[in-house]
Protein backbone atom coordinates (compact mmCIF):
# COMPACT_ATOMS: atom_id res chain seq x y z
CA UNK A 1 0.00 0.00 0.00
CA UNK A 2 1.32 3.50 -0.88
CA UNK A 3 0.72 6.06 1.82
CA UNK A 4 2.11 9.78 1.62
CA UNK A 5 2.49 10.44 5.32
CA UNK A 6 6.36 11.55 4.49
CA UNK A 7 5.10 14.12 2.38
CA UNK A 8 3.07 16.52 5.27
CA UNK A 9 6.47 15.96 7.39
CA UNK A 10 8.33 17.23 4.01
CA UNK A 11 6.49 20.65 3.99
CA UNK A 12 6.71 21.42 7.19
CA UNK A 13 10.66 20.68 7.51
CA UNK A 14 11.26 23.03 4.01
CA UNK A 15 8.51 25.20 5.10
CA UNK A 16 6.01 25.40 2.65
CA UNK A 17 2.47 25.57 3.11
CA UNK A 18 -0.34 23.43 1.19
CA UNK A 19 -1.68 27.15 -0.03
CA UNK A 20 1.81 27.78 -1.04
CA UNK A 21 1.79 24.80 -3.46
CA UNK A 22 -1.58 25.51 -4.72
CA UNK A 23 -1.03 29.72 -5.67
CA UNK A 24 2.79 30.09 -5.78
CA UNK A 25 3.28 26.63 -7.47
CA UNK A 26 -0.02 26.03 -9.45
CA UNK A 27 -0.41 22.58 -8.08
CA UNK A 28 -4.10 22.04 -8.23
CA UNK A 29 -6.39 21.63 -4.80
CA UNK A 30 -7.56 18.66 -6.13
CA UNK A 31 -4.07 16.88 -5.82
CA UNK A 32 -3.40 17.71 -2.31
CA UNK A 33 -7.18 16.48 -2.07
CA UNK A 34 -5.90 13.20 -3.19
CA UNK A 35 -2.60 12.91 -1.41
CA UNK A 36 -4.90 13.50 2.02
CA UNK A 37 -7.43 10.96 1.24
CA UNK A 38 -4.49 8.75 0.42
CA UNK A 39 -5.29 8.27 -3.28
CA UNK A 40 -3.39 8.01 -6.26
CA UNK A 41 -1.54 10.57 -8.03
CA UNK A 42 0.57 10.67 -11.38
CA UNK A 43 4.07 10.20 -11.44
CA UNK A 44 3.96 13.44 -13.16
CA UNK A 45 2.89 15.39 -10.34
CA UNK A 46 5.12 13.10 -8.12
CA UNK A 47 7.78 14.65 -10.44
CA UNK A 48 6.52 18.00 -9.90
CA UNK A 49 6.54 17.62 -6.55
CA UNK A 50 9.52 16.11 -6.26
CA UNK A 51 10.83 19.68 -8.34
CA UNK A 52 9.16 22.13 -6.09
CA UNK A 53 10.09 20.48 -3.11
CA UNK A 54 13.81 19.54 -4.14
CA UNK A 55 13.42 16.23 -2.63
CA UNK A 56 13.54 12.48 -3.36
CA UNK A 57 9.84 10.36 -3.91
CA UNK A 58 10.71 8.87 -0.43
CA UNK A 59 10.36 12.15 0.98
CA UNK A 60 6.80 12.28 -0.75
CA UNK A 61 5.25 8.65 -0.56
CA UNK A 62 6.28 5.33 1.30
CA UNK A 63 5.51 1.61 0.33
CA UNK A 64 3.97 -0.13 3.02
CA UNK A 65 3.08 -4.01 3.07
CA UNK A 66 -0.46 -4.85 4.33
CA UNK A 67 1.26 -8.66 5.50
CA UNK A 68 1.24 -9.04 8.89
Amino acid sequence: MITYEPFYSTLLQKGITEYELIYKYGLSANTIHRIKHGKPITTTTLDTLCFILNCSVEEILLYKSDEN
